[in-house]
């Protein structure tokens, strides 16, 4: 099983794969992008449990 994190910025970013023992198995950043978000994540989709996007609203 697989989890996926994004860390969302306001022009890219940071996307991370890891297992249930919390090995990385994915690390990158990218794009605001949704194709190369899906682009990256594509070899994971059978095995992602779910993804959590943070990001934070006005922080600047």
């Amino acid at each position: 099983m697989l989890f996926c994190s994004i860390d969302l910025h306001s022009n890219n970013c940071f996307v991370v794969v890891s297992d249930d023992a919390d090995k990385i198995v994915y690390s990158k950043r990218l794009p605001n992008d949704l194709v190369a978000i899906r682009a990256a994540l594509s070899p994971y989709q059978q095995e992602l449990f779910g993804v959590v996007v943070k990001s934070t609203y006005n922080w600047y």
